[in-house]
């Protein structure tokens, strides 16, 4: 678990990387957009190459794990514990976690719910999916109930389209664009939010399985950098890097659109473990 999440702190998906070279490409030259993605680019190479944290806000843990249950569940979870606070004292992972009664700092990154750990039973080898999801992306994160009057959204896919354009240029510069959106259509309240996040572990360069959200996704992200955002809200080509989207069975009386917005630097990896709980594969 330590590999995973240093390496998962320290190095940008070759996706994520790759999506902000061809952005760099696409804005003008001398522009400021380009200035600030080529800072950005100089940031990923220099973090890999030390060795050293992507951002100063390492965000919170998020962890899904894949598998058979078993009572190897409760090993995994106490590594993923030992791992945190041990990166945390090395620096690779900023004491971010705050008791929210005490307004006092853990100073090792867990607490109460900290880090959050999912489960899914699964017939497969065990899988672990880490995310490490800053604090000023996360604010920009929302949920839409609809039908809104005030952006004129509707029960429908017009509606999503709406809810998502408004998310990101409400978000301008503050979720340190260019962005990626991860969404959610229907559940509830609190699901919604967990299959919004879980769309950013899929690629930039994934291809969305059902043809009506994959020209969704399509639609959003061109007419998303139109909207002369652009990188840290200063304007130009590129607001978002990618839009993934999921759904969600839903209550009749309910139509929830969840938008979780991360920032340029998405971190994110997910690896399978051999039956000796030894890393197998990179994901």
């Amino acid at each position: 678990m330590y590999d995973l999440i240093r390496k998962t702190s320290t190095v940008l998906p070759e996706d994520v990387t790759l999506a902000i070279k061809k952005a760099i490409a696409r804005e003008e030259k001398s522009s400021v957009a380009k200035q600030t993605l080529d800072i950005i680019l100089k940031s990923i190479v220099l973090s890999s190459k030390n060795g050293l944290p992507i951002c100063q806000d390492t965000g919170t843990v998020l962890v899904m794990i894949e598998g058979r249950p078993d009572k190897s569940i409760f090993h995994l979870e106490k590594s993923i514990k030992d791992a945190i606070r041990k990166l945390t004292k090395e620096g690779i992972l900023r004491q971010n976690c705050v008791c929210s009664l005490t307004e006092k700092n853990t100073l090792d990154n867990t607490g109460m719910y900290v880090p959050q750990i999912h489960f899914e039973p699964s017939n497969g080898p065990t899988r672990i999916s880490i995310m490490l999801k800053g604090g000023g992306s996360e604010n920009m994160s929302t949920q839409y109930s609809l039908p809104n009057a005030k952006i004129q959204a509707g029960r429908d896919m017009e509606g999503v389209r709406r809810c998502l354009l408004d998310a990101v240029f409400q978000a301008q510069g503050k979720g340190c664009a260019p962005g990626i959106l991860g969404v959610c259509i229907g559940g509830d309240r609190a699901s919604g939010y967990l299959i919004a996040k879980k769309q950013l572990f899929r690629k930039l360069d994934d291809k969305n399985p059902l043809p009506v959200l994959a020209a969704l996704e399509k639609t959003v992200l061109k007419q998303a950098n139109e909207l002369n955002v652009g990188p840290m809200g200063l304007g130009g080509k590129t607001t978002l890097l990618g839009v993934k989207i999921g759904h969600a069975g839903r209550h009749p009386a309910c139509y929830f659109v969840t938008v979780s917005y991360s920032c340029w630097a998405t971190r994110r990896y997910a690896v399978e473990l051999n039956q000796k709980g030894e890393i197998r594969k990179w994901i």
